[in-house]
C-alpha cells in the first residue's frame, strides 16, 4: 500500500527521505501557505545532516534573494537529490561557495503524493502541522432568545 520502506532501525531509508523532501518542497512553491511545508524540509534535512544521511557540501548565491541584496543558500546533498536551506554563521567559514547555482543540475524525476510525503517526513522528525481550521473553529449557533417589549429579565 505505501512505499515507506525502512532501514533495520525503522527509520525510512534515504531514497524515501529524499523523495518525500523534493515531494514537500515541490508542493510548498505553489502553495497558498507554504511556511510548514518548508518548515518541514528544513527540519528533515537538518536531522539528516546531524545523522550523518545528508551533507552540507557549499553555498550558492539565492535566485530569489529577499529585498533584492545577495544572498547564499546551503547546498545538501541527500542522496541523488539537492536541496537549498537557510545557511547559519559557520556555514559562511567552514563551505566552499560555488557561486551562481547550475541551472542545468536538476533533482531525478520523482511521483509520490504529498499527503504520503508528509506522513514520512511527519514520522521522521515528530513536527506535526497545527490544523488551523480546528484552531479557529467557530462555536455552534446558538439561537437567539427574544423578550417581550417591555419586560427585563
Amino acid at each position: 500500500m505505501s512505499t515507506l520502506k525502512e532501514s533495520p532501525d525503522h527509520s525510512p531509508s534515504i531514497p524515501n527521505l529524499a523523495k518525500a523532501i523534493f515531494t514537500v518542497n515541490r508542493h510548498a512553491k505553489t502553495a497558498t501557505n507554504p511556511k510548514y511545508l518548508y518548515l518541514l524540509k528544513k527540519k528533515a534535512l537538518l536531522k539528516m545532516i546531524n545523522e550523518g544521511r545528508a551533507k552540507k557540501v557549499g553555498l550558492h548565491f539565492s535566485s530569489n534573494p529577499k529585498n533584492s541584496q545577495q544572498q547564499s543558500d546551503v547546498l545538501v546533498v541527500c542522496g541523488d537529490y539537492t536541496f537549498h536551506i537557510p545557511p547559519c554563521k559557520e556555514d559562511f567559514s567552514t563551505l566552499p561557495h560555488f557561486g551562481s547555482l547550475d541551472e542545468k543540475r536538476r533533482n531525478p524525476k520523482t511521483y509520490m503524493n504529498l499527503t504520503e510525503a508528509k506522513k514520512i517526513l511527519q514520522l521522521y522528525t515528530g513536527f506535526i502541522e497545527k490544523n488551523e481550521r480546528t484552531a479557529h473553529r467557530k462555536r455552534p449557533y446558538n439561537k437567539p432568545v427574544f423578550k417581550p417589549l417591555g419586560q427585563s429579565y
